[in-house]
């Protein structure tokens, strides 16, 4: 049965669960907030959508880019280089970014009489990322459930689970990643040495699966 919400970013974990979770995935819901990488992950959400066959809707959140304050939105040159942990990532966090998508989502789900909905948050965002941690998927458990007409839920199939992990489980979906996008600088190529490529580069090394990432360095 197709009852459920995916949001959907185009990078490494939301397009497994895309794949993983196609015969229940309705609709695919993509941010544009004015990021960085927008402009590279929204093609790539887009393109696997209509591979599948699911349809995409984006939602411009601009009002985070003009008034939030992270680095990333700030430009390449604000983005952190090095290794993905919480002293180097944390000028990266965008205020309560899951919150607010989660509700526009729950919104939208009730709008289009599904049941479910998905987030793609992994073990390796704990640190860095509040909004991506088992409590605050708790607490929005109950927030969705109990704010909707039809108690919606919110099922977050990931938060245990490591990106290689994650890339393992998609390379047996014979998911092709470089339909995929992590680099938050944005550029015409992933740049290899910001906190997000280090993090994917160490991924695919982990699982044992070939990067097919096209990197600057």
């Amino acid at each position: 049965m197709k009852d459920t919400l995916l949001i959907y970013s185009g990078g490494i974990d939301s397009t497994t669960m895309l794949y993983e979770f196609r015969d229940r995935i309705a609709l695919a819901l993509s941010f544009d907030y004015g990021s960085n990488h927008n402009k590279n992950e929204l093609p790539f959400a887009k393109k696997n959508c209509e591979k599948l066959g699911i349809k995409n809707v984006v939602i411009s959140l601009d009002f985070i880019g003009k008034i939030f304050h992270s680095s990333l939105l700030e430009g390449a040159e604000a983005i952190p280089e090095g290794n993905y942990d919480d002293e180097n990532m944390r000028s990266t966090v965008v205020p309560f970014r899951n919150g607010i998508m989660l509700s526009i989502a729950a919104g939208l789900a009730e709008s289009e009489g599904l049941h479910y909905i998905m987030m793609a948050n992994h073990a390796g965002d704990h640190a860095i990322y509040p909004d991506c941690r088992p409590e605050f998927v708790a607490g929005m458990y109950e927030a969705v459930k109990q704010g909707t007409y039809e108690h919606i839920e919110l099922w977050a199939p990931y938060t245990d689970m490591t990106k290689a992990d994650i890339i393992k489980r998609g390379s047996k979906l014979g998911i092709d990643y470089a339909d995929t996008w992590s680099c938050y600088k944005g550029g015409t190529a992933h740049c290899g040495k910001c906190g997000t490529c280090m993090e994917r580069k160490e991924a695919f090394r982990l699982a044992g699966v070939p990067d097919s990432t096209n990197y600057k360095a």
